[in-house]
């Protein structure tokens, strides 16, 4: 296996230089081809947590890596980030085809189990602490990772994304000029059709299934809002939990744009919807590592 350091993406914080983020060759199965970069904290915690993070269409790894304070955290709490990176489909992630919609199919979702993989046994990774989280096609994949990989990941979170399986069998590339937008401009099903698609996605599955955040805009033109209700819907059938509380105003760790919609407990799965807020939803990072319960 080899490792290629590329200098893109450094940034300075508190108490040193983030390192480097690297591209990692040979890291297993990659049925589709597509590229791994990782970035290392100087101090690696004992058995440290990981995170993927997975870019939007038309983006990469690089960019993913400088629009969040991910890195700053990794340095400061030993977390590895994992940041794939796809160069097909203008740059979008394959969360129509049955490959990444299926556990141990063909498609870009194996490439990335294979990453985490990679890096768990590497660095002696906690596989209890394995996360996913992404923007706009990042975040519809980290739907189809949660959905075909529950046994690996503990949690998701997407920021304008939409359910797991919305896309499935669309024959138009998954990108934001494709024909086919239905699913982008809010289809609906019932809370049992959508949880029909995560169980297919790996029959026989009895196991613990993650947690999710989803976070989405009411201004957002390109991913529908109701995108949000319906992954909601889906997610709170799969994990067998209802809207219990919902929170405006200063009490909203995301911002007072939003709206925190609560299902079961607080760490179960949780929504917020923003007034205002555009495409895409922007990550605020000590909500999002205390919902992977990576800080307190």
């Amino acid at each position: 296996m080899r490792v290629l350091e590329s200098v893109l993406g450094l940034s300075a914080c508190v108490g040193g230089v983030l390192g480097a983020l690297q591209q990692v060759t040979g890291f297993g199965t990659n049925p589709t081809g597509i590229q791994m970069y990782i970035s290392v904290p100087a101090k690696v915690a004992t058995n440290p947590a990981i995170i993927v993070a997975l870019h939007p269409c038309g983006g990469t790894a690089s960019e993913w890596y400088s629009h969040t304070k991910l890195p700053s955290y990794s340095e400061s709490n030993g977390f590895i980030l994992i940041y794939p990176q796809t160069t097909k489909y203008s740059s979008c992630w394959d969360v129509n085809n049955a490959g990444s919609l299926t556990h141990g199919g063909n498609g870009d979702a194996l490439g990335i189990i294979s990453m985490v993989n990679y890096t768990l046994n590497k660095y002696n990774g906690d596989k209890s602490k394995v996360f996913v989280m992404g923007g706009s096609s990042g975040a519809m994949m980290s739907n189809v990772m949660v959905g075909s990989y529950p046994d690996v990941f503990a949690a998701g979170a997407a920021y304008s994304g939409v359910a797991f399986g919305c896309c499935a069998g669309s024959k138009s590339e998954p990108t934001p000029f494709g024909a086919n937008q239905t699913c982008a401009q809010g289809l609906t099903h019932t809370a049992d059709d959508w949880a029909k698609f995560v169980y297919n996605a790996y029959p026989g599955y009895t196991g613990k299934r993650p947690r999710f955040l989803v976070a989405h805009g009411l201004a957002d033109t390109l991913v529908r809002p109701q995108c949000a209700y319906e992954q909601l819907k889906q997610w709170s059938k799969v994990l067998g939990v209802t809207n219990t509380a919902n929170k405006t105003g200063s009490g909203v760790e995301e911002g007072t744009a939003y709206t925190q919609m609560i299902y079961g407990d607080s760490n179960q799965l949780v929504g917020y919807i923003g007034q205002g807020v555009g495409h895409i939803a922007p990550p605020v990072e000590p909500v999002l590592l205390k919902f992977f319960a990576i800080t307190s």
